[in-house]
């Protein structure tokens, strides 16, 4: 609607960063691929030739799943690409077909949403930074299951 007004450039800027990572203590934000964030992700390790990383992630993760202490698997995907480079796919991905105008697509930064809000932690969707084992757990599984194809709640 607003390309038929003919600007030069739309700019869609959000107050949070991008989501990254499941939830698993309230918001029912289980299934990975639904992330457009983890979409650009995909596409940039496409892109780059980088799939064993997709597979070497999924091994650690099946490794990991009953271990007490897990760690995120995810997070070494996204350490891949810088997040700009994760913005910029982003934007391709939710490029209208037919767009005259340039597009870009601003996130909150992590950093930027801490000085916003102090007191307010809970980032874990943001930063895959989860405050008990069993987050890990719900992103390690949300991943085996994307990997295997199943359409399932990780939890």
């Amino acid at each position: 609607m607003l390309d038929r007004l003919e600007p030069k450039k739309i700019v869609i800027v959000s107050s949070a960063p991008q989501i990254r990572y499941p939830d698993c203590y309230g918001i029912d934000m289980s299934k990975i691929k639904e992330f457009v964030a983890f979409r650009a992700m995909l596409a940039l390790i496409k892109e780059n030739f980088k799939e064993n990383l997709l597979e070497e992630a999924y091994h650690k993760a099946l490794a990991n799943i009953n271990n007490k202490d897990q760690v995120n698997c995810v997070k070494e995907l996204y350490d891949q690409f810088t997040y700009e480079e994760v913005s910029n796919k982003i934007t391709e991905i939710v490029r209208p077909e037919g767009l005259k105008a340039e597009l870009e697509v601003v996130y909150q930064t992590v950093e930027n949403l801490h000085d916003a809000c102090p007191k307010n932690l809970g980032d874990w969707y943001f930063t895959g930074n989860y405050p008990t084992p069993g987050g890990n757990r719900v992103v390690n599984k949300a991943f085996i299951n994307f990997m295997e194809g199943k359409e399932v709640r990780a939890y």
